[in-house]
Formats: C-alpha cells, structure tokens, sequence
C-alpha cells in the first residue's frame, strides 16, 4: 500500500501556491480518507489546510519565506541538521538522489534531494511500510523543527509533529535535545541570520560546481512543481 497521505503533507509544507489554494479541500479529502493522520493530529493539520485555503496568497508566501528560506534553524533540507556543511553531507546527498533514481524519482540537478518536500514526495511512491521505516529514521529533526514552530505558534508544527506520528520510530529524547541546542536566531535579527548563513559551498554531485544551501536555492526547491495527488 503507498500512502497518498506523504505527498498530501508535502504539498502543505512546500511554497505556497494559487494552485495549492484551489486544491486544498483535496488535501483534505485524502487525509480524511487514508486515517494515517488521525484524531486531533489531523484537525490541527486541517487548520493549516484551511489557513492556506483561505489565506491571502501574498502573506502565506511572506510567511513561507519568513519561515523556512530565511531562519537556518527552519530548514527544510533534512541533512542541514545532522551534517551541516561537511563531506558528510555530500556523500549522504549522493545516495539520497540515487536511492530515489533507482526507485524512479528523477529529479533536476537543481534540486536537492534533502528537502523535506521531496523526501516526502518520494515516501508516497514506496509502500506504507517502507516508508515509515524512513521516516523515522529522521524523526529526531522532525521533532526539534516540530518544537521550533511550536515556539514560534505556527500552523507549521501541525505537519512536523504529524510526521512524527506516523514514523516507524520514536525520537530519543536526548537526540531532539541536541539538536535544539543549536543556534535559533530571531527572523528579524538580520545580523544573526547573515552570520548563520556564512558557510561554505556543498558540492553533492560528480563534477558539480557547488551549491551554496542558500536563500534562493530554497524558495526554487519550494516551488518544484508537483501534480495534486487524486483522492
């Protein structure tokens, strides 16, 4: 069984869009029908839906940005969290990309294949089980982003701890706990944000240039376009 539910989740936490707008009760419908989001973790999520569905567009995105283009601490991209700027992450970013080839996600070479929208994206073309096996293998970063919005009382948090639920496995608690040790500076503290983005070039794929994990290869992997799943 794949789970429609994964890309329902990672329509909600990409750029948002008119066209996300106009499919939002779709959304909806398919988290209602598949019950892997269930009870109250689905009710917060539907005021996210409703949030989005209903929302001035230009604030939504204003939000967006706000959110996870500009404040480190709110990445989106997985590896970010645990590897940072080292080696590590390449090579990481290296089988990522392949694993989801392999499996029949292609994906652009502008693209970078730890961000959480397309991690999930890919999650919805694996069986249920497999899945969840994944995603709890990232569900102490799930949990530390889930606690970050929290803090900040966002709709957001909805999705992570969504997410958090339906992985295969528990965070410890002293892995969430390093990782909210890190650095979480105010959005409009712009001399803390520059500082927190002053690191070197990733370079992930053979013969690449590098790529800067910056604000604008953010907002481009926010609007990699995506087909509304059919409920």
């Amino acid at each position: 069984m794949m789970a429609k539910t994964f890309k329902a989740l990672s329509l909600l936490l990409s750029y948002p869009t008119p066209k996300l707008q106009q499919n939002a009760a779709e959304l909806r419908d398919i988290l209602a029908s598949e019950h892997i989001v269930a009870g109250r973790a689905r009710q917060s999520v539907n005021l996210l839906v409703d949030e989005i569905a209903h929302g001035d567009i230009y604030d939504l995105q204003e939000r967006y940005v706000l959110l996870f283009d500009r404040t480190r601490s709110l990445s989106l991209h997985l590896f970010e969290h645990v590897h940072g700027e080292s080696r590590d992450r390449g090579q990481a970013m290296i089988d990522l990309k392949a694993q989801y080839e392999t499996n029949g996600l292609a994906i652009s070479a502008s693209e970078l294949p730890d961000f959480l929208p397309l991690f999930l994206e890919y999650l919805s073309t694996r069986p249920l089980g497999e899945a969840g096996e994944m995603l709890g293998q990232t569900s102490h970063i799930l949990s530390a982003l889930g606690e970050r919005l929290r803090r900040r009382k966002s709709p957001y948090e909805a999705v992570l701890r969504a997410l958090v639920a339906i992985a295969a496995s528990r965070p410890k608690d002293e892995d969430v706990a390093e990782l909210l040790r890190e650095p979480d500076p105010d959005p409009n503290d712009l001399e803390a944000l520059d500082a927190a983005w002053e690191d070197e070039q990733v370079a992930f794929g053979p013969g690449s240039g590098g790529c800067r994990d910056g604000l604008i290869a953010r907002v481009r992997a926010g609007l990699r376009p995506a087909a509304t799943p059919q409920a």
